[in-house]
């Protein structure tokens, strides 16, 4: 299956893009979900990016794909804390709270690289949901 097309509508955030490919293939979310290409991963090139509409669209429609994580193993929540994006993360973790407690590679969770960013904002909302974001002894996934 290409996925060239999902990919560019995520860069530019368009939800028409999005709506259109849905139409002309109903699973293409789940196909992103369960052949999880880290190339492509629409949630988090949109969560990097601030697109806050085409992430409400996403998550509407396929709210599993907040756990995928990219080769790194950082979720779409690691990459909207690292930009800062305080819509997105409240979207994101609102859909699933556990994804606060998600370590990336490097052993960071999402709070870390809100904090390490200077995103000083974001920590309150992770912890605000998951008060145990900011325990470094939580297991790792």
């Amino acid at each position: 299956m290409e996925y060239r097309e999902i990919r560019e509508a995520a860069v530019e955030g368009s939800v028409i893009s999005l709506r259109n490919l849905l139409e002309k293939d109903p699973l293409i979310l789940d196909h992103i979900l369960s052949e999880c290409d880290p190339v492509i991963l629409p949630l988090h090139i949109a969560s990097r990016r601030g697109h806050v509409e085409f992430v409400q669209e996403i998550l509407i429609r396929k709210p599993g794909l907040v756990e995928q994580l990219d080769s790194r193993k950082r979720s779409a929540l690691h990459s909207a804390t690292a930009r800062g994006y305080f819509a997105i993360v409240k979207k994101l973790v609102t859909v699933k709270p556990e994804t606060c407690f998600l370590r990336d590679r490097d052993g960071r969770n999402p709070l870390h690289v809100a904090a390490i960013k200077g995103h000083v904002d974001v920590p309150e909302v992770l912890v605000e949901k998951k008060p145990d974001a900011a325990r470094l002894d939580r297991p790792i996934r």
